[in-house]
């Protein structure tokens, strides 16, 4: 099957309500699961992450599978083990070449009792009923995966002695760790940050009700869609200038495919401009939102721009490996892309066309 997506003239005016935040929803539950769900939160995402976080957290079983779904593995892995409750969890073939290693390694030295079914290091998991977990001090190298870090965080507050995370060397992906404090302060946590020091307290939560935002992650593609277009209005609703979601950056980033914001009461409004500056931008570093690469990388292209993206070690150990995905997606598309290490490069394409080059 061939499918083309095309536009008659590439004026493009519309109104978008946008899905809500995964990264903002999963975090909540956690914290409205350990608080027996003494508060609601409002405007959930709907996305299969979170209905699978919520069925499970819901259930009685001692067998549960995640399926495809990252977060909620790393989640639930930190939430069950601080519930002394003895859960096995596994997920999709995929998920079982996911490394879980680092996080049940930290656990198991906070005082929980996690062994491996299959692998060393992966999925499935078993998580036996111990003590209330301890908690204490530990290093962990900062740039492993954020998912790690919050999943920790997120059950800390509960820990006997609370938790120290010292980091080894540069931590990556800081805003889907700043979310996850800026939440757990919402709901009274005592934490500070200082440098690669993380330290929480044992505190109770307190129960607040929480209206979950749109998904910057999700504005990105209609960021795209206006990078393309030879003139656009788009209206998304839901969004916050002053937001939690580390994907807001994607505001910044698109200016150099011409691509201005403007907030409103509503949410945002983005509108393509003539000012699209390939001299300017040679190099992009992910680290701190990699989430956007794979739509900005395309978009990079698709406009003819030469530009190395960097930072993206953490999207090796996604649902696929997202940089060769990339790579091999673009390649079929007639662009030119290189890999090296864990950069992505796309050299200008001049004479490629989508019609011809079908994925």
């Amino acid at each position: 099957m061939s499918i083309l997506l095309s536009h008659p003239t590439k004026k493009i005016k519309a109104s978008i309500e946008l899905t809500s935040s995964k990264s903002e929803s999963n975090r909540v539950l956690i914290i409205q699961a350990i608080l027996n769900n003494a508060f609601t939160i409002s405007n959930l995402s709907d996305s299969n992450d979170t209905k699978i976080l919520i069925n499970l957290l819901k259930s009685k079983n001692s067998g549960l599978d995640v399926g495809h779904a990252g977060t909620t593995m790393r989640f639930l892995t930190a939430f069950f083990a601080s519930q002394q409750r003895d859960v096995t969890i596994t997920g999709s073939e995929r998920m079982q070449q996911r490394p879980i290693k680092i996080l049940v390694e930290a656990l198991n030295q906070l005082g929980s009792n996690i062994s491996y079914l299959k692998k060393d290091g992966f999925p499935p998991i078993k998580i036996n009923k111990s003590k209330k977990l301890i908690g204490g001090e530990i290093e962990l190298d900062g740039s492993v995966s954020s998912q790690y870090i919050s999943a920790l965080l997120l059950v800390a507050p509960t820990f006997k002695n609370g938790l120290i995370i010292n980091f080894i060397g540069k931590i990556v992906s800081k805003p889907y760790i700043e979310m996850t404090i800026s939440i757990m302060r919402c709901y009274g946590a005592d934490i500070t940050w200082q440098e690669n020091k993380i330290i929480v307290k044992n505190t109770a939560y307190q129960p607040k009700n929480f209206i979950v935002e749109a998904d910057w992650s999700a504005a990105s593609y209609w960021y795209s869609i206006a990078a393309l277009s030879e003139n656009a209005s788009i209206e998304i609703i839901g969004l916050k200038e002053n937001s939690l979601q580390g994907d807001s950056y994607v505001a910044e980033l698109y200016k150099f495919f011409g691509v201005e914001t403007t907030f409103t009461k509503k949410g945002i409004r983005i509108a393509k401009t003539t000012k699209i500056d390939k001299e300017s931008i040679h190099e992009v570093n992910f680290e701190d939102f990699p989430d956007l690469a794979q739509t900005f990388a395309v978009t990079a292209a698709a406009l003819n721009f030469s530009i190395k993206l960097t930072g993206l070690s953490t999207l090796r150990i996604k649902e696929t490996d997202r940089i060769s995905a990339l790579k091999n997606e673009l390649t079929n598309c007639g662009f030119n892309v290189a890999i090296e290490n864990d950069d992505l490069i796309i050299f200008p394409s001049k004479n490629t066309s989508l019609v011809e080059n079908k994925i």
